[in-house]
């Protein structure tokens, strides 16, 4: 597999995006954001991630983060998908959902050409990693990122959107504690 947008540069920060499979909307209820809230909650306290920016959209996720000096970004993001996979199959069945039988169906036919056992397939292969070589690049990802749920209009200003670190740049209530740059 090609390593072009993989974060394999250890000390490095990057702009990581990471899709659901088909690009299904699987992160339309609060209860499916707070998998990946928790999860990357856990990465900053467990895996030593730092982040500096992220929005949960419906069919993916947006962050701008580097692992802490030793860490190994792409084994946390590796580590993130699987476990967040099944936490997110375990609520589609658990919990409520009109599409239940739909996305059960869809993620389980996204399995039959593996080679490995896998009953369902939430993410697509890899992630769509790209180092951040400047500061100039940084913000603006930081910006593409924070105005992502604008530019879906899924609200009027990046800060409204709960799922995002704007709130934390805007010294706002918010989901997840980022590190906050002083460049904007």
């Amino acid at each position: 597999m090609s390593t072009k947008y993989k974060a394999t540069m250890p000390g490095f920060g990057y702009f990581i995006t990471i899709t659901t499979v088909g690009w299904i909307d699987i992160f339309t209820r609060a209860r499916q954001k707070y998998i990946l809230t928790d999860c990357l909650r856990y990465c900053q306290q467990q895996k030593g991630l730092e982040f500096y920016a992220y929005s949960i959209m419906p069919s993916h996720i947006h962050l701008v983060c580097k692992a802490k000096e030793g860490g190994i970004l792409s084994d946390t993001i590796r580590d993130f998908k699987k476990f967040t996979s099944k936490k997110i199959i375990q609520t589609i069945i658990d919990y409520p959902e009109s599409r239940r039988e739909w996305m059960l169906d869809y993620f389980k036919n996204t399995c039959k050409h593996l080679k490995r056992n896998q009953q369902y397939k939430v993410w697509q292969d890899g992630y769509h990693a790209e180092v951040v070589y400047s500061n100039w690049f940084l913000k603006q990802k930081i910006n593409y990122v924070h105005n992502n749920p604008v530019a879906d209009k899924i609200v009027k200003h990046p800060e409204d959107y709960l799922f995002s670190s704007a709130r934390n740049y805007a010294d706002l209530e918010n989901e997840l504690e980022v590190i906050v740059l002083n460049m904007f």
